[in-house]
């Protein structure tokens, strides 16, 4: 096994010795999570709303955000002596004229997915394969839109910019003869504003009655892990007990074992069991319906496999006594495979479910099964983080591949979300997009992507941000660590080399 920069401890093989060692204490941390993306219960979760509806709630609240941006950035806007007025509404540009209006994007791509379109092609034994972009250079349109119809965009700037379905922007410019109009400059509502560190948690404190503490203890250290993929095979053993070891500080000499008991939370950041058994096709349901037989209730070794969710459920539940966890779900995991999923059900975790919250109780939980995306205060910073469908999906209408530059643009368009319910499937929310962002996090984090990358990006007035790109467990060994002084990202990698 190899840890941080690929090297071993030669203590693991020294011959034991009666030396004492200090007992290692775990750094503490404050956890303190939010219920941004929990969905109705019961009866009052429906889904026959028209999901329009989200895109004109979406409308609304970002207006005003792009208004003010683009109203202070064209303040001083001027062509051959004319500026530009503000158009209320899309069909409201006339030609000619020097204008700038606020509208939902939309992309008119022809390898984009239409469910119109799949319906009509009911011939089709299974469906196609995903495709990796659905960009078309030459026949990709970009429309605006608003409740009173839509206008399609042109021009260089637009070549220069991330546009995907669903983001809210202003455009400057004036409408051709062709109808078209031709942008000149675009902006966006930009990062919202930035809660300061602990003023939730001093906020919480107030309402209880409880003395607001100014001293707080130094951070240690939050790890990110994604796409632990378990499937019960054997092979998946290896991997996570080293990674276990590692967290529990029972692997390599007692330098490392310094630096696992900082660790103060664990965050599995989707897709913890590998994927399900493939969907049966058309003729596989047809034979299964004519095969005679008794009829099967209840469980059935024969379709489903609980071995991937005991191993989890035995894995979570050796590392719990010692370290508090986080679990996002992911598109592989036991959960709805719309956004936002909801937690996985604690049934799933007969071992683990016990460091759950109880039910009634507003204690915070030492096993947090929550929502995808999630968002919480830890060590009063705020964190969101999600299980990579989002980014994966915004990858797919552009066509560079600089995955830390579209997070940067999921920000600065304040949606977690941006192309739901288009692409992506998700809930019908009516009162409210709950993939706007309302508060600007410090910590941005996707899960399930191809490789580690991280930078800093700023705000408008001031916010900080640190994005991190979370790699797959399953495929590079490898976890992140996050000062929570510094909020500054480093990667801890765990290989296992081959005998020869």
């Amino acid at each position: 096994m190899a840890v941080e920069n690929g090297g071993t401890d030669d203590a693991l093989l020294s011959k034991p010795t009666d030396t004492e060692y200090a007992v290692l204490n775990r750094t503490p941390s404050a956890y303190n999570p939010l219920p941004t993306f929990d969905l109705p219960v019961g009866e009052r979760r429906h889904y026959q709303q028209q999901y329009a509806d989200m895109y004109f709630a979406r409308l609304a609240q970002l207006k005003p955000a792009a208004e003010q941006i683009a109203s202070e950035a064209w303040s001083d806007f001027e062509i051959a002596g004319e500026t530009p007025r503000r158009v209320d509404r899309v069909l409201d540009v006339r030609q000619g004229d020097l204008c700038w209006v606020i509208g939902t994007c939309y992309m008119e791509m022809p390898l984009k997915p239409n469910v119109l379109d799949d319906i009509g092609k009911e011939h089709w034994i299974a469906a196609p394969p995903p495709r990796v972009k659905y960009t078309d250079d030459e026949n990709d349109q970009i429309m605006l839109e608003d409740e009173s119809g839509r206008l399609r965009l042109t021009g260089g700037m637009l070549k220069e910019t991330i546009l995907v379905t669903g983001a809210i922007i202003a455009v400057i410019g004036t409408e051709n003869k062709d109808g078209e109009f031709e942008v000149l400059d675009i902006r966006v509502p930009d990062l919202p504003r930035q809660p300061p560190r602990w003023e939730r948690d001093d906020g919480d404190a107030a309402v209880k009655g409880k003395k607001v503490s100014r001293s707080r203890p130094k951070g240690g250290k939050v790890a990110i892990v994604s796409a632990l993929g378990i499937s019960g095979d054997a092979g998946d053993t290896l991997p996570l007990d080293l990674l276990m070891e590692w967290l529990l500080g029972e692997s390599t000499g007692p330098e490392d074992q310094q630096d696992a008991a900082t660790v103060s939370r664990l965050i599995i950041a989707g897709n913890s069991l590998s994927h399900a058994s493939p969907i049966p096709t058309r003729q596989e349901l047809a034979h299964a319906a004519t095969k005679k037989g008794p009829r099967k209730y209840g469980y059935d070794s024969s379709t489903w496999n609980a071995a991937p969710t005991d191993r989890l459920d035995t894995w979570l539940a050796m590392l719990l006594p010692s370290i508090p966890i986080t679990l996002l779900p992911g598109e592989s995991d036991p959960t709805a495979t719309s956004l936002p999923q909801q937690p996985i059900h604690p049934a799933m975790f007969p071992h683990s479910r016990t460091y759950m919250e109880l039910p009634g109780t507003k204690e915070v939980s030492w096993f947090d099964s929550t929502t995808n995306p999630a968002e919480f205060d830890l060590d009063g910073w705020r964190f969101l983080g999600t299980g990579g469908q989002p980014l994966d999906d915004v990858y797919k209408y552009v066509s560079g591949e600089e995955r830390l530059e579209m997070m940067e643009a999921m920000l600065r368009w304040r949606l977690t979300a941006p192309t739901a319910p288009d692409t992506l499937w998700c809930y019908p929310f009516q009162d409210g997009d709950a993939f706007v962002m309302r508060e600007c996090p410090h910590v941005y984090f996707v899960g399930n992507q191809p490789k580690f990358e991280t930078t800093v990006i700023e705000g408008p007035v001031g916010q900080i941000v640190r994005l991190v790109a979370v790699p797959k467990f399953k495929d590079t060994g490898e976890l992140v660590l996050i000062d929570m002084e510094t909020l500054s990202a480093e990667v801890i990698k765990i290989e296992i080399f081959e005998g020869g």
